[in-house]
């Protein structure tokens, strides 16, 4: 063991020192660069992480030209007396530069890890930027910093080439562990050099071991804790929420160019829940996402009881946190590192009492369903908890509107029609605009009295469910709402439409459009006869049958037997006991095509 002991202090001064400045720079930097989106990112980054791959001994040449006596920094220095160079200062320095490039690449990486809903979820609930910083964006990536600043340690215990070059081998001052083995090699003193390359792989690995130790206890914690059963009875109870003002509603006439297609809508809604629906890619979620201010549109206005929301010809443009817009995201989006508790009163004005956010947050634990959970965190909670977690949390801030996007899509059957019924009960309580984002029909059509479908981020029909449903406007909004059956149609007379495709005439009831070019039939509207000389009856073939749990679709080829598996005309769908009594009859059989449910499009 050596009698000078220095080699070991200055090392492990230096070293925390590095690391602490390291952290806060790291840490900054890293946040900074995530949301930087200015010119010259990959440049300014390259120069970030150049110390991590430039050789030490370059970095310490740049360090003693930036420092040393004839350097801008020197020289600053001066007047003053001070110096850098070959100093213990200088050696931290040197360990902080080459550290920096592991803390402030981990860093980026843990909160890159994060999911930006989280974040969104933050804005709309009225957090600003240093509050989402320090309550959720550090809480969450605070492992993935902690282990950056465990190897930004030990690269600074072992800096060596830079450290040389700005603070030389002063023993006593300057000279940290690296040196001490070099130096004790050269001298041919090998016993010393063990004992220094013992002690600092001592060191290094015992942080990196405590960092791994503390990491795993944790991540075995969670997984104990999602093991837990939790069972809560879920029973409809309709809640009070949220007494508002009057509301003039919601105007949305907005533009956005986007990769696939171009949104282009216009609509306005009242307090009455309005459904979005369309297939994938139809530009739903786009319109929450604009109306909550998470995407920017390319023109257009957007005006909510009366405050501009968005108007690109003024300029405005209110940040997401002032909008006042609660947002049920379709994963939740709830803070993993907070109870539910604290999810709920998350976005509560801070200005109010710690009594008063207490009441509020049991008013909407009871309201949802809630009691007892409280204190649990979002990952011991079954996944309709979860959604009544994220519903409060939104509902509590108090919001103008509610944007509802897909919030059954990650639920069994069984689980979201009773959270279906509970979401109706508490919509009918809610006296702010309502958005329900969807793919669904039966989900839009039981929750929504108005309903806006979309396709290709257009309007293709905006009214009232019963409107939408009988009376689709073109063949791709009878799809979307469910119609299986079409034909090319022709106007014959008054009454009289040609089905091209079924080859056959049908008596209409309704008025025939000018611009008449579909015909179509639900299949669940079409009827088995006995007599088959009534109008709008004809012969029919059965190709193959398609089963659910409760009924069965029929492929029916009209007029002929079918020539194989894709040679038919119609759809019926008919429960199974109905099909029973069908099912052995001889063919032909015959189907009637009502004239009232017969669906006529231009």
């Amino acid at each position: 063991m050596p009698q000078d002991l220095s080699p070991l202090w200055i090392s492990l001064k230096t070293s925390f020192l590095a690391t602490f400045i390291t952290l806060f720079l790291g840490v900054g930097t890293a946040y900074w660069m995530l949301g930087y989106r200015g010119k010259g990112k990959s440049f300014i980054e390259g120069i970030f992480v150049a110390p991590l791959i430039l050789p030490p001994t370059v970095v310490g040449f740049l360090l003693l030209l930036f420092f040393g006596n004839n350097g801008p920094v020197g020289k600053l220095l001066q007047p003053f007396n001070l110096t850098i160079v070959f100093t213990w200062y200088g050696a931290a320095i040197a360990a902080m530069v080459v550290s920096f490039p592991l803390m402030y690449k981990t860093a980026l990486a843990a909160f890159e890890q994060i999911d930006s809903n989280l974040l969104r979820a933050a804005r709309t609930l009225g957090a600003k930027e240093l509050t989402i910083f320090w309550r959720v964006s550090l809480p969450l990536a605070f492992p993935g910093i902690l282990a950056g600043a465990t190897l930004a340690f030990a690269r600074a215990l072992g800096e060596f080439g830079a450290t040389l070059m700005l603070a030389g081998n002063i023993p006593g001052q300057t000279q940290n562990i690296p040196m001490a083995i070099y130096f004790a090699v050269e001298a041919g003193d090998m016993n010393e050099a063990w004992f220094w390359s013992i002690a600092i792989v001592i060191i290094s690995f015992s942080g990196i071991f405590i960092t791994n130790i503390w990491q795993e206890q944790r991540h075995k914690n969670k997984s104990a804790n999602r093991e837990e059963d939790i069972q809560i009875k879920l029973e409809n109870q309709s809640c009070s929420l949220l007494p508002n003002a009057a509301n003039s509603g919601l105007f949305i006439d907005i533009e956005k160019q986007l990769a696939s297609f171009h949104l282009q809508i216009a609509f306005h809604t009242d307090n009455q829940p309005l459904g979005l629906l369309g297939s994938s890619g139809a530009g739903k979620s786009m319109i929450l996402r604009c109306l909550a201010g998470i995407e920017t549109p390319s023109q257009g206005k957007i005006i909510l009881n009366g405050r501009v929301l968005f108007d690109s010809e003024q300029r405005i443009n209110v940040p997401i946190r002032d909008r006042r817009i609660g947002f049920l995201f379709q994963n939740y989006a709830l803070f993993p590192h907070l109870t539910v508790a604290q999810n709920i009163g998350f976005g509560l004005p801070k200005e109010s009492s710690d009594g008063n956010i207490k009441v509020e947050i049991e008013k909407q634990l009871i309201a949802m369903e809630l009691q007892g959970l409280g204190d649990r965190y979002p990952h011991q909670l079954s996944g309709g908890q979860q959604q009544r977690v994220a519903l409060a949390r939104a509902l509590a801030s108090q919001p103008e509107a509610l944007l509802l996007d897909e919030p059954f899509s990650a639920l069994d059957t069984h689980l979201r029609s009773q959270l279906e019924q509970q979401m109706t009960e508490t919509l009918a309580d809610y006296s702010g605009v309502t958005l329900f984002v969807t793919h669904n029909m039966e989900e839009a059509y039981r929750l929504c009295p108005n309903l806006l479908v979309l396709e290709a981020g257009k309007e293709a029909h905006h009214g009232s469910k019963y409107e939408i449903f009988k009376y689709p406007a073109t063949i791709n909004v009878a799809r979307i709402t469910g119609c299986k059956n079409f034909s090319r149609a022709a106007s014959e007379s008054n009454q009289i439409v040609a089905a091209i495709d079924w080859d056959c005439k049908l008596k209409v009831v309704e008025s025939i459009p000018e611009q008449l070019s579909y015909i179509g039939i639900r299949a669940h509207q079409i009827i088995f006869k006995n007599d088959h000389n009534q109008e709008n009856t004809f012969p029919c073939w059965l190709v193959r049958t398609s089963e659910t749990p409760h009924r069965i679709t029929l492929f029916l080829k009209l007029h002929s037997p079918a020539n194989n598996h894709h040679d038919y005309h119609l759809q019926a769908e008919v429960y199974k006991e109905k099909w029973v009594t069908i099912k052995d009859k001889p063919f032909p059989w015959y189907v009637y095509l009502e004239p009232s449910q017969l669906i006529l499009m231009e």
